[in-house]
């Protein structure tokens, strides 16, 4: 991943109803339908969601029927997070310190 692709993620992570689908995937996929009814939400409002977290590789899609089917996509997760604990390795500079 590049520094594009971390801000499209946290990007798609800046909307409190994204961060609730990502929540709710994170217990293993589940079906549009499911989402549909925790979320009360419209059909066209999920699909608009479900692209955005898509477009950046958050979830995974997978179609049976006329459904789809979402889940995290575990090996992005896994590069967000190694992303995010690099920070606390990093030493703090002390750049505007007067003498």
């Amino acid at each position: 991943m590049n520094y594009i692709d971390f801000a499209l993620c946290y990007k798609a992570l800046g909307d409190e109803t994204r961060v609730k689908i990502f929540d709710m995937l994170k217990s293993g996929e589940k079906c549009a339908c499911k989402l549909l009814d925790e979320l009360n939400c419209s059909q066209p409002t999920l699909s608009y969601h479900m692209k955005m977290l898509s477009d950046c590789s958050l979830i995974t899609t997978r179609k049976e029927g006329k459904w789809c089917y979402y889940s995290v996509d575990i090996n992005i997760l896994k590069e967000l997070s190694k992303f995010i604990l690099s920070t606390s390795n990093t030493k703090m500079e002390k750049c505007c310190e007067k003498d």
